[in-house]
């Protein structure tokens, strides 16, 4: 493998990666406790914890008095791939990544609010053993993108509310990911190493990707009030490419304590083959720490939904989504060793359905929802680093008032995705295709959520 496609793949891998991620591609829309327990159902009727800066901004003007709230999710994945000719299992390495979030808003006049939100609405953890059988793709990576939120909301009138505001983001990436020997060229000749007898699956280098980038977007959204019982929202969140400028990649050598079983080039039978590479780890040489630099989209999502209130205490909302990730196309990347790379990924647009109702039950509020959405991953992207396929979902949540101006939130929400081919190799294509397909993926996860309200 030469040292112009290796930078090329932990690039990409980076950007692909998915594991814990809850939405579809590396987003996630759990931003906030009381929404989670609705399934995040409300674009027409946002909850009312500041969260709305998120959900619909205008939303945000339905609020009376100054809020605070903040919140944790607690995604805990599980999963595994199964190769389908060895039996091979791999499985996830058992953790919990704690997504928060939190808001605050304030009347600053009789028909306007303004509000400021912190939260991550793309971002993934992605953490297998480096003894699992898709290492060569990736075993750790991370994405981080921090989105800041000033917004403001107004009432038009009694029936028409709009918001919006800026989107300030920090993307931060992480990958991490073993190189194999037996697909490295030796110098000077057509071969690879696999080509000596060195076994397939031989570990000779760790590598470790990290950079990141910041950009501005914007969000914005309406509710209209047909009346009392009935209301109508829709909200869209700007598209943004993230642009990696300083991007680094540092290379461990791993010792492989194999010999050179014939003569070679000069070099007797006998030879640690731990010294021929070892060169290549030098300052400057093809594996030593680089630079790399590349783009990453965040898209832009649509949301359009309706809220029913049949009576008082019971309320039922309906959204659809829908997620631009056709913008994840193509990848340029470039390296200190070589030209820009352009990688094809074809990713589809997204859509879903949410569904979720509440229930006042006394000063408690309880709550249920459903979720449903298709893959954005065409099928050789399915790999350990974007195991993704269509997930249902199903959640619940509680309030419970604490004071008159305090509350807790809590809820609880699985994640159920089906078994889905996938690949843990590359098959030695610049560009795989779902021919490369040796295994199944299966995924689910488990989130629990907590939050804390405080109106003034």
């Amino acid at each position: 493998m030469t040292a112009a496609k290796t930078i090329v793949i932990l690039v990409l891998a980076v950007l692909v990666s998915d594991a814990p991620a809850r939405a579809q591609g590396y987003g996630l829309y759990e931003q906030g406790t009381c929404a989670m327990g609705r399934a995040g159902a409300g674009v027409a009727a946002p909850c009312n914890d500041g969260s709305a800066i998120f959900f619909n901004p205008a939303g945000l003007a339905l609020e009376t008095a100054p809020v605070v709230s903040a919140e944790i999710t607690a995604v805990a994945p599980r999963g595994g791939f199964t190769n389908s000719t060895t039996l091979l299992v791999s499985t996830l390495n058992k953790r919990t990544i704690a997504a928060p979030a939190a808001y605050g808003a304030v009347p600053i006049g009789e028909h306007v609010v303004a509000g400021i939100g912190v939260l991550a609405p793309y971002g993934l953890v992605t953490d297998w053993p480096n003894t699992s059988e898709g290492r060569f793709l990736g075993y750790f990576s991370s994405i981080k993108s921090y989105y800041f939120q000033p917004t403001i909301a107004a009432s038009l009138s009694s029936h028409v509310l709009v918001g919006g505001g800026v989107d300030v983001t920090h993307t931060r990436l992480e990958l991490r990911r073993r190189v194999d020997l037996s697909t490295l060229p030796i110098a000077g000749t057509p071969f690879t190493f696999g080509v000596l007898g060195v076994p397939r699956g031989t570990d000779f280098a760790d590598t470790n990707l990290t950079g990141s980038g910041n950009h501005v977007g914007g969000h914005v959204g309406a509710i209209v009030k047909a009346n009392d019982q009935v209301s109508f929202g829709a909200r869209y969140l700007f598209r943004q490419q993230v642009t990696i400028s300083n991007g680094t990649v540092a290379t461990t050598q791993i010792p492989t304590n194999l010999v050179l079983r014939v003569p070679l080039a000069g070099l007797p039978a006998g030879t640690p083959i731990d010294a021929i590479v070892a060169p290549a780890f030098a300052p400057g040489a093809p594996l030593s720490n680089q630079t790399a630099t590349t783009a990453l989209p965040l898209p832009d999502q649509f949301v359009v939904g309706v809220a029913i209130h049949p009576t008082q205490t019971f309320t039922l909302l309906a959204d659809y989504q829908r997620t631009h990730w056709s913008l994840f196309d193509a990848i340029t990347i470039t390296n200190q060793f070589a030209p820009p790379t352009v990688l094809v990924e074809s990713y589809g647009d997204t859509d879903g359905v949410r569904i979720g109702g509440e229930y006042a039950i006394g000063t408690a509020i309880v709550r249920a929802g459903f979720d449903a959405h298709n893959a954005g991953a065409p099928d050789q992207t399915v790999t350990p680093l974007l195991p993704e396929a269509a997930r249902k979902e199903v959640a619940a949540g509680v309030t419970l008032p604490v004071s008159s101006n305090l509350r807790l939130d809590f809820a609880y929400m699985f994640v159920n995705q089906s078994d889905r081919a996938g690949r843990s190799t590359d098959g030695g294509l610049a560009v795989p295709t779902a021919a490369v397909n040796n295994g199944t993926y299966h995924y689910h996860a488990n989130l629990f959520s907590a939050g804390v309200t405080v109106h003034f």
